[in-house]
């Protein structure tokens, strides 16, 4: 006695697509299956892929069937794709979020054991590449500028102390070796970075939007790099350093080799910037000597920058071993 295999009973598809992505740029798969199934659905009448796939000749009925009316659908009858088997094709183009009633109630039917369910597949129209989540970062930003009170308020002066501060926060993160906060920081950072620039969209003379930003640093990284993206070699991390720094001069014409340092960031950094700047332009610069603790931290900012080390990284890291004293102490008191 020989047994008949059971005859399918169709096909379900669920077709999603990224909101990353622009509308209508589907894989050729997704394309595949649209155009061969006998039914395509769609619950959302506003749906982005809707006019795309309507201009591509696919006709997409706006409903939302439950389970078991697409699992009836699929039985009822024969496929019209050449060469196909029992059972037909349906095709739900599915919202952002998914649409968690159907899924749920075809899970159920699929482990009820009494249902003889079509093929189930979840066919991903278009991916997210590397980077897209920025794309949400902005447009959560542009929402927030426009409809919170406090942040519709804000200028590039008002949040400048915030820009330090996340830096700052930042470094201690790296510091501390903790992953978690470090994710958490570079989030604070980015942020500050996307809120700049959203604020800059509205300037009346000279508005700049994110992706001016994005642009200009990556046209700076290419030119900056001949050794990856030109004809030039660089051996050596160094190789790399002074070909960036002959590079810098070159584009911003600079005057004196101090211009470009910022005189408002710490004074040991400060002072092993401009150390560096004199070693690497090989200039023969005499300290300046006075008296008081000012001139003898430059002149240790000076000869740290001289071994290579950072002399404001240096003393963090001893003031936070200071600080573990002092704890030890009040833990020794108590």
């Amino acid at each position: 006695m020989t047994t008949e295999a059971p005859v399918a009973s169709g096909r379900i598809v669920l077709l999603t697509a990224s909101h990353r992505v622009a509308p209508g740029l589907l894989s050729w798969p997704a394309w595949q299956t649209l155009h061969a199934a006998d039914r395509v659905l769609c619950a959302d009448e506003g749906h982005p892929q809707l006019p795309y796939l309507r201009d591509a000749g696919v006709e997409v009925e706006i409903a939302a069937p439950t389970a078991q009316e697409l699992v009836d659908f699929c039985a009822g009858g024969t496929s019209r794709a050449e060469g196909s088997g029992g059972g037909r094709t349906v095709v739900v183009v599915q919202s952002g979020e998914g649409d968690r009633t159907l899924t749920d109630g075809l899970a159920r039917l699929a482990g009820s054991g009494r249902v003889q369910m079509p093929d189930l597949e979840l066919l991903p129209g278009s991916y997210d590449l590397p980077g897209a989540r920025l794309i949400d970062l902005v447009q959560v930003m542009d929402r927030i500028r426009l409809e919170c009170p406090w942040s519709s308020q804000q200028t590039h002066k008002g949040l400048a102390k915030y820009g330090i501060e996340e830096a700052y926060e930042l470094v201690e993160a790296i510091e501390d070796g903790d992953r978690d906060e470090l994710r958490e920081e570079l989030g604070d950072v980015l942020l500050q970075v996307v809120f700049h620039a959203r604020i800059a969209e509205e300037d009346q003379d000279e508005p700049f939007s994110v992706d001016d930003v994005a642009g200009t640093i990556v046209e700076k990284l290419i030119h900056r790099h001949p050794h990856v993206f030109g004809d030039e070699s660089a051996e050596t991390p160094q190789d790399v350093k002074e070909h960036w720094l002959r590079t810098k001069a070159v584009e911003k014409q600079r005057d004196s080799v101090t211009d470009g340092v910022p005189l408002s960031q710490p004074g040991l950094a400060l002072a092993a910037k401009l150390a560096g700047r004199v070693r690497t332009a090989g200039l023969s610069v005499a300290r300046p000597v006075g008296e008081g603790i000012g001139y003898e931290l430059l002149a240790l900012a000076i000869q740290a920058e001289a071994l290579g080390t950072d002399p404001e990284a240096a003393l963090r890291a001893a003031a936070r071993a200071y600080r573990d004293a002092i704890r030890a102490a009040e833990g020794h008191v108590g």
